[in-house]
């Protein structure tokens, strides 16, 4: 994942919502969102380069999504930080407990930002930040840095995301805020990549030959347990880049118990 929000009690009938870019190499093998055979109660992608996942929901509703933290770095981890989110999903341990059990061994993976939880909240927690954090209701926006860091496409898209939250029927909008191909130049990061690379990189939804914004997915949940999950994944076309407006959407639609 590049880009994310997440919204607790931000919306009269749907007290989590919670969207996601997933941007990543064209040439690394998915599978499309689907219940997982080896864990049923499962529903999320999946790496089939590492078997892990970057983002999903189960039927008792316990979810996570992840991001990674862009810096320069010759080092690369032989533990896979799609593991984390698959660890997650496929256990019963609390947030809490999980996060604890995860502090010891965070640095052997690449930086990462990882929001998860349950029906009675959820936590922050990143190996390039400090202690776990508990989120109260608001809107968050993540990145490839720290949560709530003010890059333009995550203080924008908080901006649009709380001006569609106010529109009818909600679901159907939701998804303007991971569409915006808008690429700045000015308050950009200092990641340590290219600037050319910093710039193409800016975008809410980022189009490149090689690397770019492959899907983008909404969860919601309402107050009476129903769980919306819509996953859309980007047509790119062999001489060029996605356009978000030419996708497929696989929907899931459950409650949970």
């Amino acid at each position: 994942m590049c880009l994310l929000f997440y919204c607790r009690d931000a919306h009269e009938h749907y007290p989590f919502v919670l969207l996601a870019n997933r941007d990543e190499f064209y040439e690394r093998p998915t599978r499309e969102a689907g219940f997982w055979t080896d864990h049923p109660t499962v529903l999320a992608g999946r790496d089939l380069r590492r078997s892990g996942t970057w983002l999903g929901i189960t039927r008792s509703g316990r979810w996570a999504v992840l991001t990674n933290f862009r810096e320069p770095s010759d080092t690369r981890f032989e533990r896979s930080r799609g593991d984390i989110v698959r660890g997650y999903l496929t256990g019963d341990t609390s947030p809490g407990d999980f996060a604890a059990t995860l502090a010891p061994v965070a640095a052997q993976y690449d930086g990462f930002n990882l929001l998860f939880g349950d029906r009675n909240g959820a936590l922050w927690v990143s190996n390039r930040g400090g202690a776990p954090q508990a989120l109260g209701p608001g809107i968050y926006g993540l990145s490839n840095h720290l949560l709530e860091t003010p890059w333009p496409k995550v203080v924008n898209g908080k901006r649009e995301l709380q001006a569609q939250l106010q529109h009818e029927p909600v679901k159907d909008r939701l998804f303007a805020p991971l569409a915006d191909t808008t690429v700045y130049e000015d308050d950009l990061p200092d990641t340590g990549v290219d600037p050319q690379v910093e710039r193409m990189l800016s975008s809410a939804f980022i189009t490149s030959p090689r690397y770019g914004t492959r899907s983008s997915t909404l969860i919601t949940v309402s107050r009476d347990h129903r769980v919306h999950f819509e996953e859309r994944t980007y047509h790119k076309p062999a001489d060029g880049a996605a356009d978000p407006r030419e996708y497929c959407s696989k929907i899931f639609n459950f409650s949970l118990y």
